[in-house]
């Protein structure tokens, strides 16, 4: 396969050859040229199309969405432990499996450019590894179109909860690709407890850890620094990402420097979906060297009703949250959601180059900045050198997932 007229990240036009699901070559483009080898490819017109490696959305729960039935409306809860409880009796009522509603937010990630996700599923006494293997049959079914990262997710806690623990090695032994934790010290009461378990099943099972931390100011503080602390001792550096991270907008300037000093230099990473609360500071975490990336985190379910599955348009909401306004900080917003985020994910072989895989989104942009501020139509989506939605009339690959159940039109 050949896109032609394509305008790179750098605003260079060019041409680029895909071959056996990688990126083959990148020339300059020719116009009205046409080689031998040219013309017995098969040939998309991009016509100045921004193109982009493909969106990586690093933080989102395909088990709890909604997306894909009848609207459920938000109910109110008061603690978090109540929120939990709602949210489990409301995917019981709602009489749709967890395959069906995750199978069509996965079809619209991938409508809107997204080639690469992590997926949290929850792991607790009651679902036990119920959503895992239904995830599991997801990911097998779309890795045509979309790869999915599962983490073993202990949202009922690890120390509280009873039995979890050997829940989350049977979860990383089935499938699961790390293991999750939840605020050691705001849910399970016990940081050493609940770190001792999550390090010790990361380093058994040789997988990464993703550890959400809502507990703010310096109590959440402590945590990240105890965090830092075995990540660094462990030899886990690029491994570890703690998600959401509410402290680090919450402390004092002298605090944070030494919170995000202890971050960058044991390579733990942040994820943030720009939320309306305190959200890390990521100019200040730029300047340390600590990676940052994104993810859209709840998509209309019982933690809130909003959410597209749009990683573009998040890369908006941080934009705004962070007053990122001239060109070089919407480039910025770009790699939270591009390039930080697959390398976050250790995706290794993602890029915009030759050997890279062929995992590509074409934009209706002329540029990085103006995809991100305005976040335009996605024109073309490739996965593994295949093409898996088009707005353009080009037909599209269904490859693994085409036995499946698609999004009905009102979420299409």
């Amino acid at each position: 396969m050949r896109l032609t007229n394509a305008t790179l990240p750098d605003g260079r036009r060019a041409d680029i050859l895909l071959r056996d699901g990688r990126i083959e070559s990148i020339c300059d483009h020719q116009p009205n040229t046409e080689t031998s080898d040219s013309a017995k490819e098969e040939t998309i017109p991009l016509d100045g199309a921004l193109l982009l490696p493909a969106l990586v959305d690093g933080h989102c729960h395909l088990d709890k969405t909604f997306f894909g039935v009848t609207w459920q409306p938000h109910r109110r809860a008061g603690s978090l432990r109540e929120r939990i409880a709602d949210e489990r009796a409301m995917r019981k009522s709602i009489g749709v499996s967890v395959t069906d509603r995750a199978t069509a937010l996965a079809h619209r990630m991938v409508s809107l450019g997204t080639g690469h996700i992590r997926s949290h599923v929850d792991i607790d006494p009651e679902t036990k590894l119920d959503g895992l293997h239904e995830l599991l049959e997801v990911r097998e079914a779309l890795r045509g179109r979309l790869g999915i990262q599962l983490v073993a997710f202990p949202q009922s806690g690890v120390v509280t909860a009873r039995g979890v623990a050997d829940l989350l090695d049977a979860a990383l032994s089935e499938g699961a690709d790390l293991i999750g934790g939840l605020d050691p010290a705001g849910f399970d009461g016990d940081v050493d407890g609940q770190l001792d378990v999550v390090f010790g099943l990361a380093d058994w099972h040789n997988v990464g850890i993703d550890i959400h931390l809502h507990d703010g100011g310096e109590f959440g503080a402590r945590q990240l620094q105890a965090i830092a602390e075995r990540t660094k001792a462990l030899g886990l550096g690029g491994k570890v990402t703690v998600s959401h991270a509410y402290a680090l907008g919450q402390i004092d300037h002298d605090e944070l420097n030494r919170t995000a000093a202890a971050l960058a230099g044991a390579g733990v990473a942040i994820m943030t979906n720009g939320p309306s609360r305190s959200m890390p500071p990521l100019r200040v975490l730029r300047e340390h060297g600590v990676r940052v990336f994104a993810g859209s985190d709840n998509i209309q379910d019982a933690w809130w009703p909003y959410g597209t599955g749009d990683m573009l348009e998040r890369a908006t909401i941080l934009g705004l949250q962070a007053e990122l306004m001239t060109d070089d900080d919407l480039k910025y917003a770009s790699s939270l959601v591009t390039d930080s985020a697959a390398a976050a994910l250790g995706l290794t072989d993602y890029g915009l180059k030759p050997g890279c895989r062929a995992d590509l989104v074409a934009i209706a942009a002329s540029s990085v900045p103006e995809a991100i501020a305005a976040h335009p139509q996605r024109l073309l989506v490739i996965h593994g050198g295949r093409v898996v939605s088009s707005a353009t009339g080009q037909p599209a690959d269904q490859g693994e997932s085409s036995n499946r159940s698609k999004p009905s039109s009102a979420t299409a």
